[in-house]
């Protein structure tokens, strides 16, 4: 078994982007230039790359609302694009996947994908604040998204949420992700592994704040309320207690009186649990169910 991949030449992209001057000429690049290896993913999570009506919904909304860096904003595009050029960011990018492959390989996992498509995307440093600058989506197989806007902490962190984004496209390939229907116990588990999976490869210093800016107290506190809401169903419910109160009220979600990212940090402390009790490793935890890991952390039990 082989796994492909492709690095989008995203960087290179943004250098044209900002040769554009004509505003709705910089939008249409964007739009079928730059999110075109991307087009399935965004149909996938019901993304339009344009709107059929004036200032619609579609990618260059959903970007910014993922915290993307406005393409109008020169002046953060030259200053990231500066930053990742110089700190080789293409070729640590794509030693991370090929890493992440050969792991995943050796372990006899799959990914439901003929290959995949990672691009580093430019972030607006104010909008991605609680995480340092930094986020990734990997939710659907064939596809790894990292925004970033380079700073002395995430710089080094790449090959981690790398990482974390590949093994989501692993799980998603043994486990169906339902919308509707996520638990706030699944979602713990998602999270969970997948900041394990960094923590294989890159060493727990790679960590990302999503599960190591919480105190002892804050994580004890934060699974007692947890604990309550495991059967908690929907994308929306179940975002209150993985994001936390500041992303939730941003976002429209209603806060549950939580620290940023909670359920990362838990969902990453069960999973270590896990593993732990079971002598488990990553990659036999990947095939384990969310009722195997949340029944046998034993962090929930009362």
């Amino acid at each position: 078994m082989s796994i492909d991949y492709k690095i989008v030449n995203s960087l290179e992209q943004y250098e044209r982007l900002l040769q554009i001057t004509n505003s709705e000429e910089r939008k249409d690049f964007f739009r079928y230039m730059m999110m075109q290896p991307l087009e399935k993913m965004w149909k996938l999570i019901n993304v339009p790359i344009k709107a059929k009506e004036e200032n619609g919904y579609d990618v260059l909304m959903a970007t910014k609302m993922l915290g993307y860096a406005d393409i109008s904003d020169d002046k953060t595009i030259k200053e990231a694009l500066t930053i990742l050029k110089g700190s080789n960011a293409y070729a640590v990018a794509e030693n991370t996947i090929k890493t992440c492959i050969d792991k995943a390989v050796h372990a006899g996992l799959k990914i439901n994908a003929k290959e995949i498509k990672l691009g580093l995307y430019i972030s607006d440093p104010e909008k991605l604040k609680l995480s340092n600058g930094y986020t990734g989506f990997g939710g659907i197989p064939g596809f790894i998204t990292v925004n970033i806007y380079p700073n002395h902490y995430n710089l080094p962190r790449i090959p981690a949420v790398i990482a974390h984004e590949f093994h989501h496209n692993i799980r998603f390939s043994y486990f169906d992700w339902d919308y509707g229907n996520v638990t706030v116990a699944d979602f713990l588990v998602i999270e969970g592994l997948a900041e394990s999976f960094a923590r294989e490869l890159y060493g727990a210093e790679q960590l990302g704040p999503w599960v190591t800016s919480m105190n002892k107290e804050e994580v004890e506190f934060s699974t007692n309320v947890i604990r309550e809401a495991l059967e908690l169903k929907g994308f929306a419910e179940v975002s209150s207690y993985m994001f936390g109160d500041e992303i939730a009220a941003q976002e429209g979600y209603q806060p549950v009186g939580l620290p940023f990212c909670a359920g990362y940090a838990v969902g990453y402390k069960a999973v270590q649990a896990y593993m732990k009790k079971y002598n488990k490793t990553i990659y036999e935890a990947t095939l384990a169910s969310t009722d195997d890991i949340i029944n046998g952390c034993e962090l929930f039990a009362t």
